[in-house]
């Protein structure tokens, strides 16, 4: 039976996939993703606050404002645009890949401009890492919606993705491990409990995600044998991929006392999907997969269930649907590797990271950097 943890002091985020309105002005945008506006004065009651995170797969944006020492989302917005569509075999973003994800980010300044945001940060992960016209295409979202994504580096990811989501790691000693599993990359973190933020360990990224890996095994096949080769493929290249990463953390792993005391918390598509379904939700819902718990053992026979179905069958399965059916396989693939070199008992679930990594870094620094005018020389947050 699956356990919760003890919520955050934030409000459930309102997603949405509302069409582009006309006539908005744009935002206006500083060096490395960050906009400042002077429509209200820093020390103003109603600051807000907002991040957005363009992923291999997925375009999200999230507004709040502070509340103690958490934060209270007032806006947010999230879309499936797969902007590293293609990538793996062309190298490069494709002009409808681009589109989709100008008309996300259009959005996304609007809601900029109609919540007054006062500092924002917005940045780009994987697939602008790799593709040779990424530079181009930052360059188009500048000039097009005012938008100044900065990519970041891999190590950043992890580091964001952490902030974002440790608060939901399960009490106890000893080291843990964190995990990001995203449309270009997944990101393994290991690290130590600390007073406030965990101090990070031993971190790798490796070039495997759910479109990337998807891309690369190809077509799943017309039969169960097939759909089970192409698994195994996807098995081996990211065992192969995280074996550095597992050799260094064998020792960590050594040094409790049983599995049981192993902790383990991922934040991705893949397993709030999993958890929905361990859950026999109708429909996904954020409340009730943020912040659980749900044995290992559960992940792994909802992962193997899924790898063995047929794509129009994974179709109906709720809580997947038509947008997830042909990526959840390679992300049960990446999953399964995980839980092998991190054998936890248990498996605590986020629907948070990198959007909300970002927001504890401005919330925490922008008003001092504000004011001590490091932000206009385009520094990050820390």
């Amino acid at each position: 039976m699956a356990d919760h943890l003890p919520p955050v002091a934030r409000e459930p985020a309102v997603e949405s996939g509302t069409a582009d309105e006309p006539g908005v002005p744009r935002p206006a945008t500083g060096d490395s993703g960050l906009r400042r506006s002077g429509a209200r004065g820093a020390s103003g009651p109603r600051q807000a606050y907002a991040a957005i995170d363009l992923g291999t797969n997925n375009c999200r944006l999230l507004i709040a404002r502070p509340a103690g020492d958490s934060f209270v989302v007032i806006d947010a917005f999230s879309r499936v645009v797969r902007l590293g569509e293609g990538l793996a075999q062309s190298g490069r973003l494709s002009d409808a890949a681009m589109d989709r994800a100008l008309a996300a980010l259009q959005i996304c300044a609007d809601k900029l401009r109609r919540r007054n945001v006062h500092l924002a940060r917005s940045v780009a992960t994987e697939a602008c890492r790799r593709a040779s016209n990424g530079a181009a295409f930052i360059e188009r979202v500048r000039r097009e919606t005012g938008i100044a994504l900065n990519v970041i580096s891999a190590q950043e990811e992890a580091r964001l993705a952490v902030l974002g989501c440790h608060i939901l790691l399960e009490q106890g000693e000893g080291p843990a491990v964190i995990f990001d599993i995203g449309g270009g990359s997944t990101e393994l973190v290991l690290i130590e409990s600390g007073p406030a933020v965990p101090r990070i360990l031993d971190w790798q990224s490796v070039p495997w995600g759910v479109v990337s890996l998807s891309e690369t095994c190809g077509p799943e096949g017309v039969d169960a044998a097939q759909r089970a080769a192409r698994y195994q493929r996807m098995r081996s290249l990211v065992d192969e991929a995280f074996a550095p990463f597992a050799e260094r953390i064998a020792p960590a792993r050594a040094d409790p006392p049983s599995v049981e005391s192993l902790r383990l918390l991922g934040t991705s598509g893949t397993v709030t999907t999993l958890a929905s379904l361990h859950l026999d939700l109708p429909s996904y819902d954020r409340s009730a997969v943020d912040g659980v718990i749900v044995p290992a053992t559960a992940m792994r026979a909802i992962a193997s269930r899924l790898s063995g179905l047929s794509l129009a069958e994974r179709r109906e399965v709720p809580c997947i649907g038509r947008e997830r059916a042909d990526l959840v396989v390679a992300g049960c693939a990446i999953l399964e590797s995980i839980l092998d070199i991190w054998p936890a008992d248990r498996l605590g679930v986020a629907d948070r990271g990198i959007r909300e990594g970002i927001l504890r870094s401005l919330m925490a620094t922008g008003l001092r950097r504000d004011e001590a005018g490091a932000l206009r020389t385009g520094q990050d947050p820390a």
